[in-house]
C-alpha cells in the first residue's frame, strides 16, 4: 500500500511504546479514511447554495461541477450536517 499524503494527529488515552503498534494502527486510519472520502459520500453531505439563480442543487453532478470551475460570486457550498 502507498504512504499516505497526509497529516494526522492522534491522541491517545494511554502511551504507546511499541512503535509496530502505532502503525498499525495508523494504517487502519488510513485505510478506513481512504473508504469514506470519497466523491459518492461527499456530494451525499454537501448541497450547493447558487444566490444567483435562487435555487438550491443536492445531486452530485452539479456539486462536483461547481467544485471544478472552482469560486463563483454567490454560490455556496453548504454541509447538509
Amino acid at each position: 500500500m502507498k504512504a499516505p499524503d497526509r497529516d494526522l494527529l492522534v491522541l491517545l488515552k494511554t502511551a504507546r511504546h511499541n512503535e509496530a503498534e502505532m502503525e498499525l494502527e495508523l494504517s487502519r486510519l488510513h485505510t478506513m479514511l481512504l473508504n469514506v472520502e470519497t466523491a459518492q459520500t461527499f456530494c451525499h453531505v454537501f448541497e450547493v447554495i447558487d444566490c444567483n439563480k435562487f435555487r438550491v442543487f443536492a445531486d452530485s453532478r452539479r456539486i462536483l461541477q461547481t467544485i471544478a470551475i472552482g469560486e463563483s460570486a454567490f454560490v455556496f457550498l453548504n454541509n447538509k450536517n
